[in-house]
């Protein structure tokens, strides 16, 4: 595990993992103080679709006559300002949202906009692991729950778009999609990828792993171009040579870690063989080298996910 965690990509974290634990014992007060000064900041991306940047996961918007689709909801405090930010772009009131995976930091709004009416959609287990909670998250409000969810995907036909949601089988969890808008060629990868502000958090106590993040990067390689515009999790906007570059990163890290693994090294030998180290570069990253190489090794460790039963 990381020894220490940056002020800003722990708050863009907070309670999404076993990593952060401080947020249990943090008063709504305080918690509504660490947000005070966050800013909720639009991109546009293409007619009718925006990202919003603020403290969390980023957040994609599609709106037009059919209502507005908001893409994950970042923390309960910064509800009324991401509200704001979609009336900013033109847009009407949330109507639907989708959670692209239950980590808090991109379903903390859930309750308060389902309080208000919004359709909340996810994949199956989305809603299992809101409901049940874990050591550092409570259980969701029932407001706060998926009301439709989906085992391997779901099309929306909204807005002059075609949008796609697919479900990608264990990789950052066992419950992430990705959103693609097929007219507008924008993709929404939740944190199936970071861009250039971290290595890759992958929640094994979520029923993620390493090979599920390889194969979800080349699934949705298959589907860009060079002119998709992609939009990561955490981090600035992306293009298909950005993702390029990353899942040759987790198949190089992946190969190496396989080897030595072959050779019986231990998981301490592995790492000092600091198989990452080249993409190890920023000094504030929530998952640092070896954080991200006992998740790769223990990932290898584990069974194939070549199953995945619906419900």
């Amino acid at each position: 595990m990381p020894k220490s965690i940056s002020r800003p990509f722990a708050a863009l974290l907070l309670a999404a993992s076993p990593l952060v634990l401080s947020a249990c014992s943090e008063s709504n007060a305080q918690e509504a103080d660490r947000f005070a000064k966050v800013e909720i900041k639009a991109e546009p991306l293409a007619d009718g679709i925006a990202v919003l940047f603020g403290a969390g996961g980023n957040i994609g918007v599609s709106y037009g006559p059919d209502g507005t689709v908001l893409i994950d909801d970042q923390f309960a405090p910064l509800t009324a300002r991401i509200q704001a930010a979609v009336k900013d772009l033109g847009a009407s009131p949330v109507k639907y949202l989708i959670n692209t995976h239950w980590h808090y930091d991109h379903t903390g709004g859930n309750e308060n906009l389902g309080q208000t009416g919004v359709l909340i959609m996810a994949q199956d287990h989305v809603r299992d692991r809101l409901i049940k909670g874990n050591d550092t998250v409570p259980p969701a409000a029932p407001e706060a729950l998926p009301v439709i969810t989906y085992h391997d995907g779901i099309k929306l036909h909204l807005n002059g778009d075609e949008i796609r949601v697919q479900h990608m089988k264990h990789a950052h969890t066992d419950g992430d999609s990705i959103v693609f808008w097929k007219n507008a060629n924008v993709v929404h990868m939740g944190d199936l990828f970071f861009n250039q502000v971290t290595l890759p958090f992958i929640d094994l106590s979520s029923g993620g792993n390493a090979r599920g993040i390889l194969a979800a990067a080349d699934k949705v390689l298959a589907m860009v171009d060079d002119d998709t515009k992609i939009i990561p999790g955490h981090g600035p906007m992306a293009n298909k040579a950005d993702l390029i570059a990353y899942r040759d990163m987790m198949k190089t890290v992946i190969a190496a870690v396989e080897k030595a693994q072959g050779e019986g090294k231990s998981l301490q030998q592995v790492q000092a063989m600091k198989p990452a180290a080249q993409w190890d570069v920023n000094p504030d990253a929530f998952i640092k080298g070896d954080a991200f190489v006992e998740a790769v090794y223990k990932s290898l460790q584990k069974p194939d996910h070549a199953e995945d039963h619906a419900h």
